[in-house]
């Protein structure tokens, strides 16, 4: 059987997450490259600070393969980076999932904070190039997202875990997810006013509680938001609420997004679609790009087909 080869490769990792374990596993990886063959040089690097992996993977010139060992955050940072890069001179991206989601992991099948079992599979794996999405904001804000980017409650959401999980909790994956969901959805009420454009259609008036777009399936560590969302279809997946429901619908909607069931409501829409605008006059909304903050009232939102390579099963 045919093995993937990484050439000249560039592992990078954030030395401070997932309980400081990233590092080790980084360690772990560039052995098991050197020692199975599967790398011609490697190259380690370790983050400093917010941002830096988005910095070493726009310098990465040179290598063939980056080596993203963490989270969806770190994986964030990474194709950021490589994006900004030529497309010819633009390294592929391949991840060792060491995060507390792995959401990205869970749509390319990869074992999630399994070090050496992920490189086997990389290892008997193949090349491919997907699809990112990307925003631009009133705020002067453009970037890419590998696969979420939501608004409204799941956003707060998301952001809640993230600050959590900064701040020490034990909790991890959806678990965290879950007791975030409750307490911040037990006191949901208005909603987010917004004029929403999908594709061509004629403007929306909505009253947003929940949206999401996806260039994946699930976000928030395993939870199937757009459950027929793929990374090269060349379309992105956006699921919202076209009313609003009472918190009680609104929290038995939350428990079976676990499985994707949630998009039999009335009270939700899915579409597939290559673009989309929203405006939100009222008040900025909570933002989440894979997990990360993003502000504005204004998006603009396409889906860039074809566009990355990477190494997956």
């Amino acid at each position: 059987m045919a093995r993937v080869n990484f050439g000249n490769t560039l592992v990078v990792a954030n030395p401070a997450a997932h309980s400081g374990r990233n590092a080790s596993a980084a360690q772990e990886v560039e052995g098991l490259l050197a020692s199975t063959g599967m790398a011609a040089a490697i190259e380690r690097r370790l983050t400093a600070g917010p941002r830096d992996a988005a910095s070493l993977a726009a310098r990465s010139t040179g290598f063939d393969t980056i080596v993203a060992v963490g989270g969806d955050g770190l994986i964030h940072e990474v194709a950021n980076g490589l994006m900004s890069l030529p497309h010819d001179d633009r390294p592929a991206l391949a991840v060792i999932p060491m995060g507390s989601g792995n959401d990205f992991a869970r749509t390319l099948g990869l074992r999630r904070n399994d070090a050496k079992g992920a490189l086997e599979q990389l290892r008997r794996g193949r090349r491919r190039t997907i699809d990112l999405g990307r925003v631009s904001t009133d705020a002067g804000t453009s970037a890419h997202f590998v696969q979420t980017l939501s608004f409204g409650l799941d956003a707060a959401i998301a952001l809640d875990t993230t600050r959590r999980r900064a701040s020490g909790s034990l909790q991890r994956g959806s678990g965290l997810f879950v007791s975030s969901g409750l307490r911040i959805m037990a006191t949901a009420s208005r909603g987010y006013p917004c004029t929403m454009t999908l594709g061509g259609s004629p403007p929306r008036e909505l009253r947003e509680l929940i949206l999401a777009v996806q260039n994946g399936p699930t976000y928030g560590g395993g939870f199937r938001v757009c459950p027929h969302a793929r990374p090269d279809d060349g379309l992105l997946d956006v699921c919202f609420n076209v009313s609003r429901p009472p918190t009680p619908a609104l929290l038995c909607l939350f428990g079976l997004a676990r499985l994707g069931r949630h998009t039999a409501s009335r009270a939700i829409e899915v579409q597939q679609l290559a673009q989309l605008e929203l405006d939100f006059a009222e008040r900025q909304p909570p933002c989440q790009i894979d997990g990360e903050w993003l502000g504005g009232r204004h998006f603009s939102i396409k889906v860039e087909p074809r566009v990355l390579n990477i190494i997956s099963p």
